[in-house]
């Protein structure tokens, strides 16, 4: 299964998410110009429990030196698949946690539950020598987050059958659910980093999440958040969406409704539809022209759907514009 999207509309561009995203990738490529320096590396900017709690390994270093990896190990990957799968979440759980809190409370909030994954960790592995490293904590505080805030959201995943792709909708509330409990069991099934992996900060980072956000939904805002969410809207909906049409009983047509923003329609724009018709999953390819209006109706070309009297149907799509 590989998760695509969630279903939950971001109002705004997710600028710091983005950078973020950015900054983990820049990070890595200075990790491969290491070549053989790598393990030294990561040693000296990832989290190693040892530093801190056997003497004659942190006399070795300087204050600054102990106190930056708490910051650094959270850019750090150990391989392009680890990178990508971290990246990845981030960027589908990200831009909604972000366009829920702002951008100045998002990026302090990520570095927040980074911080605190990191030290549930040492917490835990008090006197690993091992360099922990990876973004996966704090993206589980960004999970935690999204856990209480969209907890009806779902999340497109994409299932492909040999040649077939099928797509369907996973509640998000039970797939943080599980992804949770897989973190526990394996944690409480090893030594908390088996495989190199850092059960214990995942479990952390996700906690963190959702403790952070409630205590932030309290908080009064500042101008400054409705002053950057003015400049960060969005223009665009989500290029691919999910349309469950239904019948009106009057015809043999199908009717399902395609949302697109002001912009997309006074200048066009393409997108990419699913459609579900019990099992049956496909993708279409929709031009939607310029200067449509709210609740113009476009006929899907190429789709011929056989009802159950045995007649061909057409699929219409109604035009919904959202701020």
């Amino acid at each position: 299964m590989i998760p695509l999207r969630d279903t939950i509309t971001s109002k705004n561009y997710p600028v710091v998410n983005n950078t973020i995203i950015g900054i983990n990738i820049v990070v890595f490529l200075v990790q491969l110009s290491q070549g053989q320096n790598l393990y030294n590396f990561d040693y000296l900017y990832g989290l190693v429990p040892a530093r801190y709690s056997v003497p004659h390994i942190s006399t070795n270093f300087t204050a600054i030196e102990q106190l930056f990896p708490f910051i650094s190990f959270m850019f750090l990957h150990g391989s392009f698949w680890h990178i990508l799968g971290n990246m990845w979440t981030l960027y589908i759980f990200g831009d909604n946690v972000e366009d829920s809190m702002g951008p100045f409370r998002y990026f302090v909030f990520y570095i927040a539950c980074g911080l605190l994954s990191g030290l549930t960790h040492l917490f835990f592995n008090y006197y690993s020598n091992f360099p922990t490293i990876g973004a996966s904590g704090a993206i589980a505080g960004v999970m935690g987050a999204y856990f209480i805030l969209y907890p009806n959201a779902k999340i497109l995943t994409l299932i492909p059958i040999i040649i077939i792709p099928w797509i369907i909708e996973i509640p998000a509330f039970f797939f943080l659910i599980f992804w949770f409990f897989l973190q526990v069991l394996n944690a409480a099934g090893s030594s908390g980093q088996a495989g190199g992996i850092a059960w214990w900060a995942h479990i952390g980072g996700f906690l963190c999440g959702m403790i952070w956000i409630k205590i932030m939904s309290k908080m009064p805002q500042i101008g400054l958040t409705g002053m950057i969410k003015n400049l960060t809207g969005k223009k665009r909906s989500h290029r691919l969406q999910v349309i469950r049409p239904v019948s009106t009983g009057n015809d043999n047509n199908l009717y399902g409704i395609l949302k697109i923003t002001p912009h997309e329609a006074a200048m066009g724009t393409q997108k990419i539809v699913s459609i579900s018709q019990g099992f049956n999953k496909k993708l279409y390819k929709v031009v939607v022209p310029a200067r449509v209006s709210d609740g113009s109706i476009l006929r899907l070309k190429g789709f011929k759907y056989q009802a159950e009297n045995g007649l061909k149907s057409d699929l219409f799509l109604k035009m919904v514009i959202e701020e």
